[in-house]
């Protein structure tokens, strides 16, 4: 007879009946929920929309104490929202910080709420960055903080960028993964590096596929998108988006597990998604961010070191040549593009030790 045991003591109970299992989406949402539930005393637990830009747009607010340091995550994609898979990587960060998940104008839960016909005029770069300045004085007020703290992954390592150049008085620090520095650049590399790959894996479709793209990403020209996605295919088939992976199924696929979202919103992930990406990804791998050599705030780089989505390499010569009043580079050995989801306790670590600190140094926080 099989006996479970559970901590020192025996459950006869388990002994005679299977433990449950999920049997749909609904039942394992209830699961993921109530494990992460925040019932700390001072804890916050906020799912609402917040008027920014004239619209409606869609923030999650969690943590253990209100009172500690507040940290918004710009996510990537353009439309690769990170809110629905946040109930995987950020349970530690919300002993230590009010965690802030936002899906941006097109994107996710602020795609579904809102009418594509009337946003798609609004998605320019401009206003992208007036949504980020306005979350954040929004958070600023609505916490009683002088300044918070801004992560930006990806896409949102350029809204992240621009707001650490624009409103330094409002940030402790600046984080960025897989950070965006000079984007052709970047397409370049990881068209030459894919190609590498599949040559050496004697994959002859890939390797005529990637050839047929050349010249890539030559001028300012915006890649055309079909080329981009032919080219991300093959990156991300030999691992240069999830390091050892071959893409981003397994995120992909947690996502359908969000507490945050309803079947409605879960269904409209993909197509806030492609709507961002057409509005916004072509010109943004046009600019580049390597111009900008000087910023008024700590700047924190989370690297994954086989990262040819954005490329590390790049960011990591960046970080050479730019001042700031504090900066560090953490490079993460097993990560490629999604270093919070690859590495989740180097993240936590990091963040905790490295950048918490400096709110505590200006008396942000539980005393």
């Amino acid at each position: 007879m099989f006996i479970a045991v559970t901590g020192f003591g025996v459950s006869a109970h388990a002994a005679e009946t299977p433990a449950p299992a999920p049997h749909n989406r609904a039942e394992a949402v209830k699961i993921i929920a109530d494990l992460r539930k925040v019932v700390a005393d001072d804890g916050i637990e906020r799912l609402e929309k917040v008027r920014i830009g004239g619209i409606d747009q869609w923030v999650s607010i969690r943590g253990n104490d209100r009172r500690n340091p507040v940290l918004l995550m710009l996510h990537g994609g353009p439309g690769w929202v990170a809110m629905p898979t946040s109930w995987y990587f950020q349970r530690g960060w919300e002993e230590y910080f009010t965690v802030v998940q936002w899906d941006q104008r097109g994107a996710g839960k602020t795609y579904v709420a809102n009418d594509p016909a009337q946003v798609a005029p609004t998605m320019t770069r401009e206003r992208m960055i007036a949504d980020s300045e306005e979350m954040v004085t929004w958070l600023r007020r609505e916490f009683g903080k002088d300044k918070i703290f801004v992560m930006g992954q990806s896409w949102g390592s350029y809204l992240g960028l621009e707001l650490a150049q624009r409103r330094p008085e409002w940030l402790h620090a600046y984080v960025g993964i897989g950070q965006l520095t000079n984007a052709p650049e970047s397409e370049r590399r990881g068209w030459a590096w894919t190609l590498q790959q599949a040559r050496e894996d004697g994959n002859v479709a890939a390797v005529a596929e990637l050839e047929a793209l050349a010249p890539y990403a030559q001028g300012s020209t915006p890649v055309p998108l079909e080329n981009l996605f032919k080219q991300r295919k093959w990156l991300n088939y030999y691992g240069g988006m999830v390091h050892n992976r071959r893409g981003g199924d397994a995120e992909a696929a947690a996502i359908k597990l969000s507490p945050e979202y309803t079947d409605k919103d879960v269904a409209g992930i993909w197509k806030g998604n492609d709507f961002s990406m057409q509005h916004l990804l072509g010109e943004v791998l046009t600019l580049d961010m390597s111009a900008v050599r000087e910023l008024k705030v700590p700047l924190f780089l989370f690297e994954g070191r086989h990262d040819y989505n954005v490329s590390s390499e790049l960011a990591a010569q960046w970080f050479e040549t730019v001042k700031a009043p504090t900066k560090q580079l953490v490079w993460f050995e097993q990560s490629a593009h999604e270093v919070m989801i690859e590495e989740p306790g180097k993240t936590l670590l990091t963040l905790v030790h490295q950048v918490r600190p400096i709110a505590e140094r200006a008396r942000d926080g539980p005393r």
